[in-house]
């Protein structure tokens, strides 16, 4: 992160810069510039995280990702449009040993268990994926509903000679929805409304629930900023400060989706895929509050991962 170097007639102010070599000793002010600092059990949150990259490695990650964050959270509602696009281009370009490079391989797998979790409730209707990135979740739905939608900013990474008849692509500024009200029946994101300046998420959701019939279901996965962060920050910081504009809890979601209009919101327990349960919002509200108490390394081991990792099930 590079704060400016100087302000019109003011006193030089700390530039973030790494030192080359071994792993920075950093968080010290020095003058003309100040030292991003690793928590010290980052190794610990490497192993859990899979990530095998260096500390500078790390830092670089992190001071560019605070960077285009900060820009879309001061940014307004019409530069974000235009931004979304834009600063994920530079992060990825940037960045050619990001964790979601690496974990492509992986992609297939979690396929399969998001088509295991969405097909109870899949009908012979229409199909949303948003935030559909290479749309290889509609195309892999699109044998068992009448047609399948993905929306994203870009179908840079759809590829059109292997999609089925069913498939539609629909582009989005990052909010609107290019749809007919009521003439969706099933909409799903995974790992996408933390990504969103609160003010968009509000509006998207808005939007969602018009295109949704009613009785249709809107399936929302996102992790939970109790365990959190869950992004780069998770090495730096104890709130989510980089590209996850805002992890939401269970009581944050839940009063957002209710503000744009769903009638009933409940929160299964999926692992797997599987829907093991559908606990009693009270009970899974009140294991928030109780974590929320606990020391952030307690926070974060598999059991709370389990039980805070966010699938909300909304319904018009």
């Amino acid at each position: 992160m590079r704060w400016a170097a100087h302000l019109p007639g003011g006193p030089r102010q700390p530039v973030a810069r790494v030192s080359s070599g071994s792993a920075p000793r950093s968080g010290q002010i020095e003058w003309g510039r100040v030292l991003t600092k690793l928590k010290p059990d980052y190794v610990a949150i490497q192993r859990r995280w899979k990530d095998s990259r260096p500390p500078e490695r790390l830092i670089a990650h992190y001071e560019l990702e605070r960077r285009l964050a900060d820009r879309l959270r001061a940014a307004s509602r019409e530069e974000r449009f235009r931004l979304y696009a834009e600063v994920y281009s530079e992060l990825f370009n940037s960045l050619p040993d990001h964790p979601q490079k690496a974990a492509v391989g992986s992609r297939p797998n979690r396929v399969a268990k998001q088509v295991r979790a969405l097909k109870p409730l899949m009908g012979r209707g229409v199909y949303l994926e948003i935030g559909c990135g290479d749309a290889s979740l509609p195309f892999a739905l699109s044998g068992t509903t009448r047609e399948v939608l993905g929306l994203d900013v870009t179908d840079a990474l759809v590829d059109f000679a292997a999609a089925p008849t069913n498939f539609r692509f629909l582009k989005t500024d990052g909010v609107d929805i290019p749809l007919a009200d009521n003439s969706v029946d099933l909409a799903h994101s995974d790992q996408l409304i933390e990504h969103l300046h609160m003010e968009d998420a509000e509006a998207q959701l808005r939007e969602i629930h018009r295109v949704l019939r009613p009785g249709g279901h809107y399936v929302c996965t996102t992790p939970s900023g109790v365990t959190g962060p869950h992004d780069i920050s998770v090495f730096f910081d104890e709130v989510a400060t980089g590209m996850h504009m805002l992890e939401y809890d269970y009581r944050s979601l839940r009063t957002l989706m209710i503000q744009a209009g769903f009638r009933r919101i409940e929160f299964p327990l999926v692992v797997g895929g599987y829907w093991l349960a559908t606990p009693p919002y009270r009970l899974l509200y009140g294991i928030e509050r109780a974590l929320q108490w606990l020391p952030a390394r307690l926070r974060r081991n598999q059991l709370a991962g389990v039980l805070m990792g966010i699938t909300a099930v909304a319904t018009k």
